[in-house]
């Protein structure tokens, strides 16, 4: 694969970066436990300027969260696999965004129905006839266990995005070899 000075990827541009948070659908959230790191995928969603997801009030993740609320949070997505006739800048066409934070319980019903009906507009857009409702968030309990279910939120301190962009000339398809590409 490509070695190229990292800085090249960079990406600045706000607006597509608020674009991919907003519309990429998993991300990673990365914590330390101790000298080990601990990185679950999540769904998650990007409103106003931070990172939210909700889980169950306990387990390891809100442990680790306790101990220790510094995060990073990772979005990426792969488009593809950029093809070069020499086989060494053979490359891959991605987006990432890293996001360095605290994380927070939050504690507003107010603001967890916000976010919650966030959540609802990304996954099952349409879905719902109404909007939802304190009272179903106030009583939302887990399938599983039914322990409460709670809303945290990411406040990034340091946002860094990179990116290799498609190339729609050269990207690799089943059935693409060198001998059949046009000439570069």
């Amino acid at each position: 694969m490509r070695t190229m000075i990292h800085s090249q990827r960079n990406c600045e541009d706000q607006e597509k970066i608020d674009h991919f948070l907003t519309n990429t659908r998993t991300g990673l959230l990365g914590l330390a436990d101790g000298p080990q790191p601990y990185v679950v995928p999540l769904n998650y969603v990007w409103w106003n300027k931070c990172i939210y997801f909700h889980g169950l009030s306990s387990g390891r993740k809100i442990s680790v969260i306790r101990q220790n609320h510094n995060a990073c949070f990772t979005v990426f997505e792969e488009f593809g696999t950029v093809t070069d006739p020499v086989p060494a800048k053979t490359d891959t066409a991605y987006m990432s965004v890293m996001l360095f934070g605290i994380v927070e319980k939050v504690e507003q019903l107010d603001d967890s129905t916000s976010v919650l009906q966030q959540f609802l507009n990304k996954y099952v857009p349409g879905y719902y006839d109404r909007p939802l409702s304190k009272v179903h968030v106030d009583k939302y309990r887990s399938s599983l266990d039914h322990q409460a279910v709670s809303v945290y939120r990411m406040r990034p301190h340091t946002i860094t995005a990179k990116e290799n962009p498609i190339d729609e000339q050269n990207m690799f398809d089943s059935g693409r070899s060198v001998s059949n590409c046009p000439a570069h």
